[in-house]
């Protein structure tokens, strides 16, 4: 092994690390410190604008989006096929009556990130290789496959041959092979993220790189991809990003094929020994969790208007500024996530049934009693939604 110190980004250790069978493994933190700080800063000044906003009043509720969504994606990408809206009703199994598979690798993840923020929230947590097959345990229980054992590391026989990748995304890349070389660098990369620590290489640039290698090194026959985003959120989580982290998943499901190809390309650059040649996956990183930033601060903004706005209907309804008729419409608006067609609102049982003694005089004088107090709004399309939704 050799450790050196490179110029770049802070001090760029690199680590070279001979293995028995496979050859030579380098670490190195590889990315341009010109390239990726006004990203950082970007990163820095979103997190701070969104731990400005009101999260105490929505905590709850966003925590719960951000666990399906990210579920839902990281489960996506390695090729599960449940739905967004079946992924939240998996949650709700009691995970020891879960039969079907699919439903079981949803579990399985809510189980890992449970794992990962309680461990992330120790102050003396450090990333080990305990913790990396814990992950991998769980993730991957009662979960068929041919060769895998949850938990334990690959040792491939000679007969089989692991590969990672495709020629759409770069190519493939052949991994280490025998359980020795594996066990060796899942060793290396642990030690050689303290020496980041220990560097102050902050987590936004740590993160993605843990996440990079530890697909390179690929210790696991099943689940490494989803191994690899939960290590790489429990970084973040641990040095203060509490949601963005596990709102990566769905950013790299929306640009999967950018997000695999990266990997072939930052290791060929490695290989050609360019200069940085981690560069572009961490700034794609950084451009992930920027993204997740902003989108998490507009939620929570729609989420306390819609909690203002649930508490001003309650106190219309029972000051008789609103009347019943009127305020079940707007708590069946509300519960939409998407604007509909008044048409769909008009014909809908519910609505039907409320007017059922009714003339079509009264149905109109409610809808426009509303619309003049700017509680619901119909655009030009028909489209209905809640009036602080009006620009949405």
């Amino acid at each position: 092994m050799d450790i050196s110190e490179d110029e770049g980004l802070s001090v760029n250790f690199t680590r070279r690390i001979e293995t028995a069978r496979f050859g030579l493994f380098i670490f190195q933190v590889g990315v341009d410190e010109r390239e990726a700080a006004m990203p950082l800063q970007r990163v820095a000044d979103a997190q701070e604008r969104f731990l400005s906003a009101p999260l105490y009043q929505v905590a709850s509720l966003l925590e719960q989006e951000v666990l399906v969504g990210s579920i839902f994606s990281t489960n996506t990408i390695e090729g599960g096929t449940l739905t967004e809206a079946e992924t939240k009703d998996a949650l709700t199994l009691d995970p020891a009556k879960v039969q079907a598979v699919e439903q079981r690798r949803a579990v399985n993840i809510k189980t890992a990130y449970d794992i990962a923020r309680k461990s992330a929230q120790d102050p003396g947590w450090r990333l080990s290789v305990n913790f990396i097959k814990q992950i991998h345990a769980v993730i991957t229980d009662g979960i068929p496959h041919k060769h895998n054992r949850p938990g334990r590391i690959r040792n491939n026989p000679k007969s089989i041959v692991t590969y990672v990748g495709d020629t759409a995304h770069g190519g493939r890349y052949k991994p280490p092979q025998y359980e020795g070389d594996i066990a060796l660098l899942l060793d290396h990369l642990t030690t050689w993220h303290d020496e980041l620590i220990a560097a102050e290489i902050p987590a936004l640039i740590r993160a993605p790189l843990i996440h990079y290698y530890f697909e390179l090194i690929h210790p696991f026959w099943d689940g490494n991809g989803r191994v690899g985003r939960v290590l790489e959120a429990t970084v973040l989580h641990a040095d203060g990003f509490r949601y963005a982290p596990f709102a990566m998943a769905r950013y790299y499901m929306e640009r999967i094929d950018q997000y695999f190809t990266l990997f072939n390309l930052c290791r060929k650059q490695a290989d050609k020994k360019t200069a940085y040649p981690n560069t572009p996956f961490v700034l794609f990183h950084l451009d992930g969790m920027l993204t997740g930033i902003n989108r998490l601060h507009d939620r929570v903004n729609v989420m306390v208007q819609i909690m203002l706005f649930e508490t001003r209907i309650k106190q219309l309804r029972d000051t008789k500024k609103i009347n019943p008729r009127q305020y079940a419409i707007l708590t069946q608006v509300m519960e939409r996530d998407q604007p509909f067609r008044i048409d769909e609102l008009r014909r809908a049982p519910w609505y039907e049934a409320l007017y059922a003694k009714l003339g079509g005089k009264t149905r109109q004088r409610d809808l426009s009693g509303l619309r003049e107090q700017a509680l619901l709004y119909i655009d030009g399309e028909g489209l209905v939604r809640p009036g602080f939704l009006r620009s949405g």
